[in-house]
């Protein structure tokens, strides 16, 4: 595969990503930019032993480290990812824009590894065969993990739901 159909194919991908690091446009652009200049000098030692989305996910994620190191920001635990689609009723809340919001404040305040595979899943994707993989899990570890952290944003937002009538 050609780079350049590497870079329009997982493009979105990795900004989705680095969006759900950073929770900032710009950065998450920068973010994804750099991590496609470091895939192309890197491009010819990448084996094809792991999926490409997550080889991108892998250079996104340490982007944003290099980032929070260079910026001397100090990430909290809640921030930390551990490694980088799925309901389409939480696609659809996602779509409008105050649950949007309200789900990507949650989002940002939950703990690992539930962020990560969540984000992973929704914004990157990525198949829970990958997601285990990154993480030196199982599939259903994966599975298992996104779901719990699916509840705890339904809840979350439920209870918002409630608060709010």
């Amino acid at each position: 595969m050609e780079f350049e159909e590497i870079y329009q194919r997982y493009f979105r991908d990795v900004y989705r990503f680095a969006l759900s690091l950073t929770q900032d446009g710009a950065l998450a652009e920068e973010i994804a930019q750099d991590t496609f200049f470091k895939a192309l000098k890197a491009l010819d030692r990448f084996d094809g032993s792991k999926d490409i989305r997550a080889w991108l996910f892998t250079i996104a994620r340490n982007a944003w480290y290099s980032h929070c190191r260079a910026h001397k920001r100090t990430l909290s635990q809640e921030e930390l990812p551990q490694e980088l689609p799925d309901s389409v009723r939480m696609e659809e809340r996602i779509e409008d824009e105050e649950s949007a919001f309200a789900i990507h404040q949650f989002l940002h305040a939950m703990e690992e590894p539930y962020k990560e595979v969540f984000s992973l899943r929704v914004f990157g994707e990525l198949p829970y065969e990958k997601i285990g993989r990154l993480f030196g899990k199982s599939a259903n570890w994966a599975r298992v993990t996104f779901y719990r952290a699916k509840l705890q944003i339904v809840e979350h937002m439920e209870a918002t739901d409630h608060e709010g009538n």
